[in-house]
């Protein structure tokens, strides 16, 4: 089971919470949904190579969103001038009222989607994948991972015939549940097609009850 999901959706509750925090009912529920579905799909667009780990969307009065960057120059800009212009697009394309909070990644080589996205513009910029896998698992082994796996697929150096090659190191314990593995997946467009490009980082077990973790969820 723990080889076939996404590992993040699976320890939902357990080691993860939710990115989005809000509760509705019926259409309002299929509304709120889209809407953060475009939400980070718009973010993730408009702020390309700005390290973006994940996205939060929390919903009262106003709409707040919380983006965990390993940049966070990058988002803020000059005086704060870029994080302004982003809220103002989004109140504009989406209505409503928003509210922009940056959070910095503290440790970006041990964070899988800092490190897919690494990969991915190493991997357009025409640099040999192996390399840049190889080079992405030393640094995260480095900044105190446990274990890391990089899966690399598509028409790998051309080849007429797509492939899959996977790197390895340290310890990855899929099926554990306590286990906190991060996952994180990328795509880099190159001329001779898509190469699609999968992260996992285990970060230790968690040993934190259930039932506290999915309070502490409930009331963010």
């Amino acid at each position: 089971m723990g080889q076939k999901v996404n590992p993040n959706g699976f320890r939902l509750g357990i080691t993860h919470s939710w990115a989005s925090t809000w509760f509705a009912k019926g259409k309002r529920y299929r509304k709120f949904f889209l809407d953060d579905v475009a939400i980070k799909r718009y973010i993730t667009t408009k702020l390309t190579d700005a390290g973006i780990s994940e996205i939060e969307i929390e919903r009262s009065k106003n709409t707040a969103i919380t983006i965990h960057t390993s940049k966070p120059g990058v988002i803020i800009g000059k005086q704060g001038s870029a994080i302004e212009e982003l809220r103002l697009s989004l109140e504009k394309k989406f209505g409503g009222t928003f509210a922009v909070n940056i959070q910095e990644i503290r440790n970006p080589d041990g964070d899988a989607h800092v490190i897919a996205e690494t990969i991915q513009g190493q991997i357009q910029r025409r640099m040999p994948f192996r390399r840049a896998a190889r080079m992405a698992i030393e640094k995260a082994m480095q900044s105190g991972c446990q274990g890391i796996k990089v899966s690399v697929s598509g028409r790998l150096n051309g080849a007429e015939i797509a492939r899959s090659e996977l790197f390895k190191d340290g310890n990855i314990p899929l099926q554990t549940l306590r286990a906190n593995v991060q996952f994180a997946r990328k795509s880099a467009a190159t001329g001779y097609g898509t190469i699609g490009i999968k992260v996992w980082i285990y970060k230790g077990m968690v040993f934190k009850k259930v039932e506290h973790v999915q309070s502490a969820s409930l009331h963010l």
